[in-house]
């Protein structure tokens, strides 16, 4: 049996731009031929998804799956909204989210688990390899917590728990399910719309806080107001960012007037136990990707020599 060597395998992997387990499984298969193992890559669709990886991926779908006392997220980017609405990718965000569902897993893990007669990093490849486009899985986010719920809602959806924001909120409490999850899903499209960073001021990144007071100390001194008056600006200004980006001091977008801690508190008091928001998550599609832009008019005259 022929051996296959880390030499072996990079020389394959400088080929062909093929994953290095790819690329080791198709010297397996080939005994060691390099022209066979390149061929075997063909055919299995690695190749092409290896060719595709390069391009940059920031379209796609965010996948819900909740569960009694859980829930998670799955983005699975693509490099266009079309692809985005093709019914095998909506299916294979359905079926991952479910999956990280159940098997409580991050995203290396996921890629791994079964889907189908393959696991989910096959079907992802063969998919890449069917249409045409790169594409990911990003990120994975579960929420979990008992005794309580946790509620979900997708904005710009495009089918059943598939959407462009999907949002997971915790809600802590022994309070019927029923007026929980009423309460959970105002609370998640309150926070799909005004995109909180933190729970709490105290949750916040102290990298956060320390560059926002900065820019806000900059922005008081160049205000020509005295110097006497500069810290009470400041601390006006960082009560004012805390407002912004703190959920529970966020105004409520359904009612446009109550802070969220009034409203979590006048549902304890409604239900008849005490409630707590125990967490949140929101993923929008392709947040913090470099999206390259171009004239698609250009592109299409250099293609054709111009």
């Amino acid at each position: 049996m022929v051996e296959i060597t880390a030499s072996l395998v990079k020389e394959l992997r400088d080929k062909t731009g093929a994953g290095m387990m790819d690329c080791k499984k198709a010297l397996a298969e080939t005994g060691g031929d390099m022209e066979a193992a390149g061929d075997w890559l063909r055919k299995s669709g690695l190749l092409k998804a290896a060719k595709r990886a390069a391009r940059i991926a920031a379209e796609g779908l965010i996948g819900l799956a909740v569960g009694e006392h859980s829930g998670v997220l799955v983005e699975v980017n693509s490099e266009t909204d079309f692809v985005a609405r093709n019914d095998q990718f909506k299916d294979f965000v359905k079926s991952a989210a479910k999956i990280a569902l159940v098997e409580g897993c991050d995203v290396e893990a996921l890629l791994d688990k079964p889907m189908g007669a393959a696991s989910v990093r096959q079907a992802l490849t063969d998919m890449i390899a069917k249409i045409g486009e790169n594409m990911s899985v990003r990120r994975v986010a579960a929420l979990s917590v008992e005794p309580g719920i946790v509620a979900s809602y997708v904005h710009n959806a495009s089918g059943a728990e598939l959407g462009k924001i999907g949002v997971l909120v915790a809600l802590k409490s022994a309070a019927d399910r029923d007026k929980l999850a009423a309460l959970g899903k105002q609370l998640a499209m309150h926070i799909a719309a005004a995109s909180p960073l933190a729970l709490t001021a105290e949750h916040l990144s102290k990298d956060v806080i320390a560059r926002e007071r900065d820019i806000q100390t900059e922005l008081v001194r160049q205000s020509g107001k005295p110097e006497n008056v500069h810290e009470k600006m400041l601390e006006g200004r960082m009560r004012k960012y805390f407002e912004d980006v703190v959920l529970l001091q966020q105004v409520f977008v359904i009612d446009q007037e109550t802070k969220i801690a009034k409203v979590i508190e006048n549902a304890s008091k409604e239900f008849g136990a005490p409630v707590e928001i125990d967490g949140f998550v929101r993923f929008q599609v392709g947040e913090g990707i470099d999206k390259v832009t171009g004239d698609f008019a250009d592109e299409v005259s250099k293609m054709a020599g111009h």
